[in-house]
């Protein structure tokens, strides 16, 4: 029991003062961006409040990315809405949002014990790039509103951008000033090193109390929606609304999960821990089914209400769990107080937080553009489709893109490479023979994927097999998956059949046991002859240098008996 306790509080670490204040910011964050998302899909905005509460408690506790916050998202409120919207459900219903919001945790559950977050293993780092830029950007254009009084138009994120700075003179002077203001007493903030962390959190405060005492006239919190005085009351779904939502909980889940995919990587944990993709699906997940009880929308991990966290200096978990305990009390105690935050305020937070996501993706997109065409062209797709089109899509659109970026890099990565021996027993590297020469063994290395898609690239690279009398090819296979694709079985078989045609051998050494049993299932052991196949061992070359007298023998075995008493002498 001790050693339990010990190891929980190990992983929950030790709560600082400066996750008390990023904790206490991230709350009150979650007080206007949540009921604004909420209020913008359609929802009832007190559903995006306590989207603040529950899940990112849980979230937090069971996450392993450290500082990632688990609460609503514009992105996953937009996805909510059409999922709801689809199944001709009434999204101000409670019962239809808690059988949403369940689903989706069961979908996330699910995925994490699956162990399926190795599905995005295979999301390109150009891709994922594009992606989190073009998120970021969408977090910055969804509070145009907010900052300027101005909503551009545009479904295209970029359009929006161009119509929102082209279109100064639809901004309102007084939400404009504060906001601007906001942004100024942040940059002061900053450079004050006592109070640099908390720059977030002073711009907040600061700037609220000035507005209140001038009477400016803005947006505040109260014009979206009052804040209840209450904690948020068990919620049970809508048990026949479940089947319809079904598909659109699966979507959600989707564009949660890669929105979350995207913190990992932007915010490394503090303590030097590595973060599981699983074990983040999963604890999504359970703070979905926890929300989903207690009247929240569904949740993911917000790269904005994350990046506000480690802004003030989150340094544990605590951060986020302080987060969901700081909202819960504000709400109980001092709802009506909360209410009293200016919008502009906000607006000019998220704005500076957009724009430090995306200036710390400006070193990523730089290495991304210096690496390849081909994934320099699949960051600006990625980023282009992510601010263009509804994200389940725009989530498609980079899976493909991933997908044929890794059959492109495997089918580049085949390599063969010419091994010799020197006098001294050592194995050096040379060039691929064009033609295999006659009476002599030759050996090769492969290094590749065996996938099919390495295919035309392998058989060109093989010696032609014309005139190889009496000629043995080792080919080394060491580096050959246990389960290789069939494509490349039938390339050994029909070059080994082309070489015994002429009057050769090939022998494969360095074959893993696993490979050589699936070799004698498809019958390739057996065309290959007696020693056709020399299985791996602990000495590297110990294969190679068994095949290659193998090799020597079975050529002497074709020699005229004068032609090898004649060697014989000789050597």
């Amino acid at each position: 029991m001790d050693t339990s306790l010990s190891r929980l509080g190990q992983r929950l670490g030790k709560p600082t003062a400066k996750d008390l204040t990023a904790g206490m910011a991230t709350g009150l964050f979650s007080i206007p961006e949540g009921m604004a998302y909420a209020s913008i899909a359609g929802f009832n905005p007190v559903a995006g409040l306590y989207a603040g509460v529950v899940p990112p408690i849980l979230g937090s506790l069971t996450a392993s990315t450290v500082l990632m916050v688990t609460t609503l998202t514009s992105a996953i409120a937009l996805t909510g809405q059409s999922a709801i919207a689809t199944a001709g459900l009434d999204p101000h219903d409670a019962g239809n949002l808690a059988a949403l919001t369940l689903l989706v945790g069961v979908v996330m559950v699910l995925m994490g014990v699956l162990r399926l977050g190795v599905v995005m293993s295979f999301v390109s780092n150009a891709v994922m790039v594009g992606f989190s830029t073009g998120i970021a950007l969408q977090i910055m254009t969804g509070v145009f509103k907010d900052a300027t009084g101005y909503k551009p138009p545009g479904h295209n994120k970029l359009v929006q951008v161009w119509n929102w700075l082209t279109g100064i003179g639809h901004w309102q002077s007084a939400a404009t000033w504060v906001a601007v203001a906001t942004i100024l007493v942040w940059a002061v903030a900053r450079m004050i090193p006592k109070i640099e962390a908390l720059a977030l959190l002073v711009a907040m405060v600061v700037v609220s109390v000035v507005v209140a005492i001038l009477g400016t006239e803005v947006e505040l919190v109260s014009d979206i929606a009052s804040i209840p005085g209450t904690l948020p009351g068990l919620s049970l779904p809508n048990w026949d609304a479940m089947p319809h939502v079904a598909a659109g909980a699966l979507s959600v889940a989707l564009v949660a999960l890669a929105q979350a995919a995207s913190v990992a990587p932007s915010m490394p944990n503090p303590d030097g821990s590595r973060s599981s993709v699983n074990a983040d699906f999963t604890a999504q997940g359970i703070a979905n089914l926890g929300g989903g009880l207690f009247s929240a929308l569904p949740s993911g991990g917000s790269l904005s209400r994350t990046g506000v966290a480690a802004g003030v200096g989150a340094r544990t978990r605590w951060a986020g769990v302080i987060s969901g305990v700081f909202l819960a009390l504000v709400v109980v105690t001092c709802g009506g107080l909360a209410e009293h935050i200016p919008m502009p305020v906000i607006g000019g937070l998220i704005l500076v937080v957009g724009g430090e996501l995306i200036w710390g993706k400006v070193k990523d997109i730089g290495l991304v553009w210096h690496t390849s065409k081909l994934s320099t062209a699949a960051m600006i797709a990625t980023f282009a489709a992510t601010t263009q089109l509804p994200l389940q899509q725009a989530i498609v659109i980079g899976a493909v893109l991933s997908l044929l970026l890794y059959c492109v890099q495997a089918a580049r990565q085949i390599q063969l490479v010419g091994l010799t021996r020197d006098a001294a027993g050592h194995w050096l590297t040379a060039p691929v023979p064009q033609q295999l020469p006659p009476g002599e063994v030759t050996v090769l290395d492969y290094r590749g994927t065996s996938f099919f898609a390495e295919l035309p690239r392998l058989e060109a690279a093989l010696p032609e097999v014309s005139g190889a009398r009496n000629a043995v090819l080792v080919l080394v296979l060491r580096a050959m998956p246990d389960i290789p694709s069939s494509a490349i079985l039938r390339l050994l078989e029909r070059y080994n059949r082309q070489l015994r045609d002429a009057g050769g051998r090939l022998v494969l050494a360095g074959v893993e046991p696993e490979l050589a049993e699936v070799m004698q299932h498809t019958g390739l052991t057996e065309q290959l002859g007696p020693d056709g196949i020399v299985t791996a061992q602990p000495e590297i070359f110990g294969p190679v240098a068994t095949a290659v007298d193998l090799g020597t023998n079975w050529i002497d075995s074709r020699k005229p008996n004068s032609e090898v008493s004649h060697d014989s002498s000789t050597g």
